[in-house]
């Protein structure tokens, strides 16, 4: 059985994920949700107004009423700088699957932060919710991101043709990987310490 936690406040070397608040819509608008090189892969596309993203957040914000709820800012320590979001979504209560996704502001791609932050929500799902699988999936023009899920233990499964459409009416294909609890175990019994600081629940 999954043991739903919510979005608690998770600490690593560099950065604080914790939920986001009403006031973070500006700085998700600039840093990422309006930027198309981010956003590419998104239905709807990069946000035009700020109106959209505050929309988006106050969204956010009322979900986290859900212990079954579980999106994370992901803020750097450093200077509180808001540079990106993390989240799990399509839980299978009967399978105890799920799948992450995450978006990094282009300003700060290639420093290691999509990895960290991949890799302690990762244990946070296996260690304290104990989640079966962990799914995720990339636009093969984005091979960056499967470096990073490469880099906290998950294995390409396989490619899925057409699987998203982007604003720009153009079909991706996509490469889709995972990882089991049992193998992120196998891998992590020689750690003698927990990339996770501190959690508050």
């Amino acid at each position: 059985m999954i043991n739903f936690a919510g979005t608690p406040k998770i600490e690593t070397d560099r950065l604080i994920l914790r939920k986001l608040v009403f006031s973070d819509a500006q700085s998700v608008f600039d840093h990422w949700l309006s930027d198309e090189s981010v956003t590419d892969n998104l239905i709807k596309g990069a946000h035009k107004t700020v109106s959209e993203t505050i929309e988006r957040v106050t969204k956010i914000v009322s979900d986290y009423g859900s212990k079954e709820f579980c999106y994370w800012g992901i803020e750097l320590k450093a200077n509180s700088e808001l540079i990106g979001e993390i989240d799990f979504f399509n839980f299978d209560n009967t399978t105890e699957n799920c799948e992450v996704g995450y978006s990094i502001g282009y300003k700060w791609w290639n420093q290691g932060y999509g990895t960290e932050a991949l890799r302690v929500v990762v244990e946070f799902g296996f260690r304290h919710m104990n989640i079966h699988k962990i799914s995720a999936a990339h636009n093969l023009d984005n091979g960056a991101s499967g470096k990073i899920m490469s880099k906290v233990g998950m294995l390409q499964e396989g490619t899925i043709r057409h699987m998203i459409r982007n604003s720009k009416n153009q079909y991706k294909d996509c490469a889709v990987y995972g990882i089991l609890q049992e193998d992120y175990d196998k891998h992590n019994v020689v750690r003698t310490h927990t990339s996770i600081h501190k959690i508050e629940l």
